[in-house]
């Protein structure tokens, strides 16, 4: 690995941890056993690693989602999937991230808003469509409104006044999150395929 992605690396895990306004250059260059001076050749300031650190990241993010999806056997095995996969991506997240990210980072937070505005909700919308062709999600759904709607809930997720963290982890609001709207989006077909997967079994 390049000693400019060993940084962003190290920078990442120190994010996630302690959450990026409470992470300095001090830290990440202690964190490498690296002296400033070598950190500064590569980074001008904190912002150009945020920036870097958010530009792999998501280039990651997309890679791993596609990837997923095209192994996918429905819509609802896709998002049983990337449930899964976001409960790995928020068990060591700190939940100031996206605060941080828009109150001190704004290159970043534009990168974030590109990739949820097109990125995530072409996805969802997709998985709808995709859900509405096979009979597991009702015919009757207004996907565009719908599809908004699921990725409103993303950034729920990290709304402190809504979910105190220290009483809602991020992984249960999450699973609790995305099964809610799987049912409400469901035909009787698609219902019972998402009981098999959690293992529920309904009185009809």
């Amino acid at each position: 690995m390049e000693i400019k992605d060993r940084i962003l690396h190290h920078a990442q895990n120190l994010f996630m941890r302690n959450g990026i306004k409470s992470v300095s250059m001090d830290d990440i260059a202690a964190d490498m056993a690296m002296s400033k001076k070598t950190l500064y050749k590569w980074f001008e300031n904190k912002d150009q690693i945020v920036l870097g650190m958010m530009t792999h990241h998501l280039d990651s993010t997309q890679r791993e989602c596609t990837s997923l999806i095209e192994a996918a056997g429905s819509a609802i095995d896709e998002l049983f999937r990337m449930m899964e996969w976001m409960k790995q991506q928020f068990t060591n997240i700190h939940p100031s991230i996206f605060y941080d990210l828009q109150k001190f980072h704004a290159e970043a937070w534009k990168l974030w808003m590109v990739h949820k505005h097109e990125f995530i909700l072409s996805q969802i919308i997709d998985n709808l469509r995709r859900g509405i062709a096979e009979g597991l999600y009702r015919s009757d759904l207004d996907v565009e409104v719908l599809a908004r709607l699921r990725l409103a809930e993303i950034e729920l997720l990290f709304d402190a006044t809504l979910y105190p963290p220290q009483r809602f982890g991020a992984e249960r609001v999450s699973v609790a999150l995305v099964e809610h709207f799987m049912l409400g989006v469901a035909t009787i077909k698609g219902h019972k395929l998402i009981n098999q997967y959690r293992h529920v079994t309904e009185e009809e």
